[in-house]
């Protein structure tokens, strides 16, 4: 599972519509909406890093009210949590 991080520059006054679409897309888990330079910050979790290219620039960046993202890559996930296991929804 590839897991990105992807902060979102959205219009003003459309915020919680443009993170209910980006919410709705197959691979994105959670959307927040967040203080400080970006308006919202999704997690996306997809099989392969080839998927990303789909969601990210095919799907999410054409949401309307997206203006700009800036998407990080994560190699490792530190937690006390069994991440794997919080978030498998049993697909092979």
């Amino acid at each position: 599972m590839v897991t990105a991080i992807v902060m979102i520059k959205a219009e003003t006054g459309l915020v919680p519509e443009t993170a209910t679409s980006v919410a709705a897309l197959d691979g994105v888990s959670e959307v927040y909406s967040v203080t400080g330079e970006w308006d919202l910050i999704a997690i996306a979790r997809v099989p392969r890093h080839e998927d990303l290219a789909d969601l990210i620039p095919g799907r999410l960046n054409k949401v309307h009210g997206v203006l700009r993202t800036e998407t990080h890559t994560a190699f490792r996930a530190y937690s006390n949590v069994d991440l794997e296991a919080a978030f498998s929804l049993g697909l092979e």
